[in-house]
């Protein structure tokens, strides 16, 4: 892609705040005395607003026309009316609005091609006087509408720069400063985005998949590849949680919640809750107290021995060795367990 063609050195004489400029034509044939430019930055409205006057003692009916090098529908014409009344102004408004995509479509980076950004037009005011028929109320034409007057106009096409509001007015108005800048600013404001944004890279949930392996490692979390994605997030989101609570009962209940999506049941009694963990409670053989077939048996008693049953009557999909895994990762080693699943 070639240059953009800009010839002008300056647009100082172009709005550079709202996008809006007027002028103003009187219609009896008078010039405008200022040669009117408009500064315009893609996808946002720019206007020229154009002030009738009629110094006749006659009512004028006028229509506006615009041309240009530019295309036809980048421009919209809103008048209050077409009857212009003796000794009275008129306000009439040029829309303008450059596609978004200006500087990044197609026609912009073809090869071997350079860029237009600036425009002319002609501002064409056509009228007629009017006369009133006896008896009635209706204006008509004394003849065909004329052209009155030509105004000539200038666009400037220009992307929108931040950086410009950091330089005084002075500098500012140079079309080579801005445009300069312009190309510091998308070099280094993706990375200012980031830095702005950086909170949304760190967390899980919101975190890009590429950066989720780094989050884990971050935390000393292990990626299971048969989870899907959003559940993978809320593990790594939750991994110093379950770190807090490693060789409990309330982590273990927590970690196997988060595996299986099963509720925690924190309001309901042990026995009746989704995922249940019973500690098997007892003293054992004590020498002096111990009495066959009243409070001893042989062979009887687990010490350090809990049941892990878990009641999946919400039919979710579970892995039986993965569970496997979560007990034994979780539990004091010197502990044994027993699995149990309902329905």
């Amino acid at each position: 892609m070639k240059s953009p063609e800009a010839n002008e050195e300056t647009l100082a004489s172009a709005d550079l705040s709202n996008g809006k400029q007027e002028f103003t034509l009187a219609v009896n044939r008078g010039r405008s005395p200022n040669d009117c430019k408009l500064l315009i930055h893609p996808s946002e409205p720019s206007e020229i607003v154009v002030k009738l006057k009629n110094s006749s003692n006659r009512s004028l009916l006028t229509d506006l026309r615009v041309e240009g090098n530019f295309p036809s529908e980048w421009c919209q014409i809103g008048m209050e009316g077409n009857e212009l009344l003796p000794h009275t102004e008129m306000e009439a408004v040029l829309y303008f609005q450059v596609p978004a995509d200006f500087f990044e479509g197609q026609e912009a980076i073809a090869q071997g091609q350079s860029l237009t950004i600036n425009y002319h037009g002609l501002l064409q005011v056509y009228g007629g006087y009017a006369s009133t028929n006896s008896g009635t109320e209706t204006l008509e034409l004394t003849s065909r509408l004329e052209l009155f007057d030509i105004e000539p106009f200038r666009l400037y096409v220009r992307p929108t720069s931040l950086y410009l509001d950091f330089l005084p007015d002075v500098y500012r108005e140079v079309d080579f400063v801005g445009r300069m800048l312009k190309i510091f600013e998308e070099c280094f404001e993706p990375d200012v985005q980031i830095s702005d944004a950086l909170w949304a890279y760190l967390d899980p949930m919101l975190a890009s998949e590429p950066m989720l392996p780094f989050l884990a490692h971050w935390v000393g979390w292990e990626l299971v590849p048969n989870l899907d994605m959003q559940r993978q997030r809320y593990l790594i989101k939750q991994a110093m949680k379950i770190y807090r609570w490693r060789g409990t009962r309330r982590g273990l209940r927590f970690y196997i919640h988060l595996f299986t999506g099963l509720p925690l049941d924190e309001h309901l009694p042990e026995h009746e809750k989704h995922i249940s963990i019973f500690e098997i409670t007892g003293r054992g053989f004590v020498l002096g107290e111990a009495s066959l077939a009243i409070n001893a048996s042989t062979g009887g008693g687990r010490p350090f021995h809990f049941i892990v049953r878990i009641r999946n009557d919400l039919q979710n999909s579970l892995d039986l060795s993965l569970i496997h895994r979560i007990i034994e990762q979780e539990k004091p080693a010197f502990c044994t367990y027993d699995l149990e699943i309902t329905r």
